[in-house]
């Protein structure tokens, strides 16, 4: 995953971020349907799916460490945030790579510090944590909620923006219709599959989107790999 914007969140190339450790591999129910269904609707889409092979969007490991490790990634690049991140993530002890947000709050904040945060993260990463253990983020309600009341809810974590809660929608609770136009990778991608290259704006952008709803999120991930064939984590 490249960078991100609130609290320094800045906008972000595709996402390519940090593997979970011992993660479970999800795949969402809907992608044959999505597949199909973005086959018949769109041109680029009809060509781009069967080209780009059987890859498919996985989810892994649980929220609150997913976020916490976008935040220890924010404005770093993936290698110097693995580093980052695993000695954060010793000063825990990890179960099954999963951060509890109660270890984190019992951590001295030199300590974090020590492991290769900076003040601000470290602010963040408290932050994020006083949320989900207070119960401000209602983790056990989000499959009820809709994706603007989820965005409203994680935006308001300091250090997660508005592009953050998007590729937490699409990765890891796995929502089928998130359309990130705040994602510089999905621009540029439409702009090379649709418009021979031109520059593309954030309306022109949101039309060609209408033609993949209710499959947003699919499209996106299909975008993403038309300019890297890796297949995209978060």
């Amino acid at each position: 995953m490249s960078t991100r914007s609130k609290s320094p969140e800045l906008a972000p190339e595709a996402p390519v971020c940090l593997p979970l450790a011992n993660g479970i591999d999800v795949t969402p129910s809907y992608w044959d349907e999505a597949c199909k269904y973005l086959g018949k609707r769109d041109r680029v889409m009809r060509k781009l799916i069967p080209k780009l092979g059987e890859g498919r969007l996985q989810s892994r490991g649980d929220a609150f460490t997913t976020l916490a490790r976008s935040i220890v990634g924010q404005q770093i690049s993936v290698k110097a945030a693995q580093a980052v991140w695993d000695r954060f993530a010793v000063l825990m002890s990890p179960s099954a790579g999963r951060l509890a947000p109660a270890a984190v709050l019992a951590l001295d904040a030199a300590a974090i510090r020590a492991a290769g945060l900076s003040t601000r993260k470290v602010e963040y990463v408290r932050d994020l944590a006083l949320h989900f253990e207070s119960g401000a983020v209602h983790v056990g309600q989000w499959q009820q909620m809709d994706d603007e009341a989820i965005i409203d809810e994680l935006v308001a974590i300091r250090g997660i923006g508005r592009w953050t809660a998007e590729m937490f929608l699409i990765f890891h609770l796995m929502r089928p219709n998130v359309m990130p136009l705040d994602d510089i990778g999905l621009l540029k991608g439409i702009s090379v599959n649709y418009f021979s290259g031109e520059p593309v704006s954030r309306a022109e952008a949101r039309e060609v989107g209408d033609a993949w709803a209710p499959f947003r999120s699919v499209a996106t991930w299909y975008i993403w790999r038309s300019l890297d064939p890796l297949p995209v984590d978060y």
